[in-house]
């Protein structure tokens, strides 16, 4: 898809001190996956994926919403369509899963920052996400029961969030919950005072200041190897842990700390 000015500059990409920030600035529509804000995200992370000196991305958004899901009346637009819709719901859901997907596959770390409602596959955006941190508004919720839609695609996320009674609490009732249930549940990370992306900010300059390869390393590890029975699952993590050691950062880093000096990451 060819992304004209206006849809494109719906998603922002900013870069300071190895963080990238990624802004949906669509406050009017509440931040919803149009197809295209969904390919102007995908696009985003393209241009991150292959920077080293990019370290962590921080995820927030701009508005009275983080995210209000999919775009209902795109969706409702296309049922006029010889095939009632069925090909554009398709290709719509396919890009917003392989949306989810690159988020988990991306090198560097993502921290969402929310400060306001996240729906539908607005909440199913944050529990893609590696990191999640909240503001005190922040709230969540997964109610395409109320519309007669359960929220499929949602619930891949959820569920590898949260405990599999509390994900189908959600996605059966549609209750929002508020940041210290987001919390409590494991849904997001911390709460933060200050507002979401000052945390979340907070959280990536950290993420910042650590090696990058061990993390690049460590990231597509950890979902690798959640997927695998146990004994697979050590024996991915063993060999990664064999790279990792022979890595430069690994060799820098372990001298740093038996010569007691702070390390040089080349990442």
């Amino acid at each position: 898809m060819t992304l004209d000015a206006e849809t494109s500059a719906r998603v922002t990409l900013e870069t300071e001190a190895g963080v990238a920030t990624l802004t949906l600035n669509s406050p009017a529509s509440r931040n919803a996956l149009s197809l295209a804000i969904i390919e102007a995200l995908s696009g985003g992370l393209d241009a991150i994926a292959g920077r080293n000196d990019i370290r962590v991305v921080v995820l927030q958004a701009e508005g009275p919403a983080f995210c209000a899901g999919h775009d209902l009346k795109e969706l409702t637009a296309h049922r006029n369509d010889p095939d009632r819709g069925r090909a554009f719901f398709a290709e719509t859901m396919r890009a917003c899963s392989a949306l989810m997907e690159q988020i988990v596959d991306l090198p560097q770390p993502v921290v969402a920052a929310v400060d306001e409602m996240a729906t539908a596959a607005g909440c199913q955006l944050v529990a893609s996400c590696d990191l999640a941190v909240a503001g005190a508004r922040a709230r969540f919720c997964t109610p395409g029961v109320d519309i007669g839609l359960f929220c499929s695609t949602p619930a891949v996320a959820l569920s590898r969030n949260v405990a599999p009674k509390q994900a189908m609490e959600m996605l059966l009732t549609g209750v929002p919950i508020g940041a210290e249930a987001a919390l409590r549940i494991g849904l997001v990370n911390r709460i933060s005072a200050d507002g979401a992306r000052t945390g979340a900010l907070a959280l990536a300059q950290l993420i910042a200041r650590k090696s990058p390869q061990a993390i690049r390393f460590g990231k597509k590890a950890f979902y690798e190897q959640r997927e695998k029975p146990l004994s697979e699952a050590y024996a991915l993590a063993s060999a990664v842990m064999v790279e990792n050691m022979l890595a430069e950062d690994a060799k820098e880093g372990v001298a740093a700390f038996l010569e007691k000096r702070p390390a040089k990451w080349g990442g």
